[in-house]
């Protein structure tokens, strides 16, 4: 410890600029890791809500969600056996407020259930974004497709669906907006599956996530660049601690010679690395839970300690990784030649 501090006093500037790397990489995964969540959440938050269990979707609908239907007699079935289950359907549409404003909405509908909202013919729930676009409990909504109006009863939080605030109505209702009487989807709460059932496609949680449309190449191309990001910092690391250590044979030699272990090496390397990656991650936690506190509200942005915590340890795995592998060639270090070489 004592080695590898007053070797980072003697280099303050090369160090510095390891640091200063560091902390602008780290703070840009932080920020990109809070932009994935918070799409994930804005896309999703209706499914990601629902405790644990597995999705039916009729097997013809090559995993679209609206081309899925559920046979009335399957699902009369299931909900029979399973008491817990419910049949629920959701589609993409439109209200018009009381200044004839249209609101993107997804229209979500189902049997009854506690996971659900449950509202009465004619009225309807909104995600609570809804009320900050002006929206009030006792307005009247109207749709071109449906004969009646929608009287607004209440606001629930976290309900979006495909980037829109989902709209809880009737089953009636929803039948007579598109003309359809079957279910969509049928959701089973539990850990474990009920198995197979003629006719339909089994998802857990996290398999029916990717039926979403733009969810699956949303997150996947976001998390591509954080853990690209991630292999960076390793790969600095390791060139930089490279670099170091080329022109530090000499040193490597004497040190040696006097009776120095290999590991006692590698332990200044290593304590360096971490003082490096502790201080920037220091920094770059603090700026992302500002931003993260900042961040306007129609950002979808969102960094939970949790993911900060994974993503922090994930660096110093990579960066113990990298620094390692370029500190393999002071195990090779013969004290005589290094000597010789003399230290540039």
């Amino acid at each position: 410890m004592n080695m590898a501090w007053k070797e980072m006093k003697k280099n303050k500037l090369r160090f510095l600029i390891l640091g200063s790397i560091v902390f602008l990489v780290s703070l840009l995964t932080f920020i990109i890791s809070g932009l994935a969540n918070g799409l994930s959440q804005d896309n999703a938050a209706l499914i990601k809500g629902l405790p644990e269990g597995h999705f039916y979707m009729s097997k013809d609908a090559d995993q679209t969600i609206n081309l899925s239907r559920i046979d009335r007699d399957v699902q009369g079935n299931m909900l029979k056996k399973h008491k817990e289950a419910v049949a629920f359907s959701i589609q993409m549409g439109f209200l018009n407020d009381e200044d004839e404003k249209q609101q993107s909405v997804a229209f979500v509908t189902s049997t009854e259930s506690s996971v659900f909202e449950m509202v009465q013919k004619g009225e309807v729930v909104l995600d609570l974004s809804m009320k900050e676009k002006g929206i009030q409990v006792g307005d009247s909504l109207t749709n071109h497709q449906y004969s009646g109006k929608f009287i607004v009863k209440g606001f629930v939080d976290q309900k979006k669906f495909s980037h829109a605030p989902v709209a809880f109505i009737h089953s009636e209702d929803y039948q007579e907006m598109y003309r359809v009487k079957e279910m969509q989807l049928i959701f089973v709460p539990g850990k474990d599956s009920i198995g197979a059932v003629t006719g339909l496609d089994v998802f857990t949680k996290k398999q029916f996530l990717n039926t979403i449309s733009s969810y699956k190449a949303e997150q996947t191309s976001l998390n591509m660049i954080v853990w690209f990001l991630v292999v960076i910092s390793g790969m600095l690391f390791g060139i930089f601690f490279y670099m170091m250590n080329v022109q530090k044979m000499g040193l490597y030699g004497i040190l040696k010679a006097i009776g120095v272990k290999t590991r006692t090496l590698f332990h200044m390397m290593w304590t360096q690395m971490i003082i490096i990656t502790v201080m920037a991650l220091m920094i770059s936690i603090s700026l992302s839970q500002v931003f993260n506190r900042l961040a306007p509200k129609d950002m979808p942005f969102s960094l939970t300690i949790e993911t900060t915590a994974q993503l922090s340890s994930v660096y110093f795995i990579i960066g113990f990784i990298g620094a390692t592998i370029s500190g393999l060639q002071i195990k090779k270090v013969q004290p005589l030649q290094a000597i010789q070489q003399g230290e540039v």
